[in-house]
């Protein structure tokens, strides 16, 4: 946990960058246009999210998701016979709820992305992909606010996301 919890704060390195067509089908492209009404141009999100509004169009609430490298490479062992976790970027930085509260604003390229609310809890695919004591490590309650399963943001600023861009907060 130690390791976890040292990850830098600000000004983190995109380790890569996932690219969604459709279920366990990923791409790892060196750049990614996001948008406010149509998420991560191109991907799944827009047609076949799985949280949905109560009018039945996607929530903008899980638009982008990042997910910590030193989380992934601690529960992503065998990287041959088992997909990649799906996020959209994988980045060394900081998750923790007391580095990016609710609404912490993310300047990614020419893009800025807004930390959610709702909560990455990883689903049915993590447990069966990485382990149920996985799964039950990134829930176990006491290490919710540390969000070892990433974050979860929206668009807010139309743009353009590199892999080889920082990801800096905003004040």
């Amino acid at each position: 946990m130690p390791h976890i919890l040292d990850a830098p704060k600000d000004d983190a390195a995109i380790h890569s960058l996932c690219f969604r067509t459709g279920y366990s089908e990923r791409s790892f492209p060196e750049r990614i246009q996001v948008s406010v009404e149509r998420g991560i141009e191109g991907e799944r999100w827009l047609h076949d999210p799985w949280l949905k509004r109560a009018d039945g169009q996607p929530d903008p609430r899980i638009q982008v998701s990042i997910l910590s490298l030193r989380v992934m490479n601690l529960c992503w062992r065998d990287r041959v016979n088992t997909v990649h976790p799906g996020d959209t970027m994988i980045a060394d930085l900081d998750m923790t709820e007391a580095n990016m509260p609710v609404g912490t604003k993310l300047q990614i390229g020419s893009a800025v992305i807004e930390v959610s609310d709702k909560f990455n809890t990883a689903c049915a695919k993590w447990k069966a992909r990485y382990g149920i004591d996985s799964l039950a490590w990134i829930n176990h309650r006491p290490n919710r606010p540390l969000r070892l399963r990433g974050v979860l943001c929206r668009v807010v600023v139309d743009g353009e996301i590199r892999a080889t861009d920082r990801i800096h907060k905003l004040p």
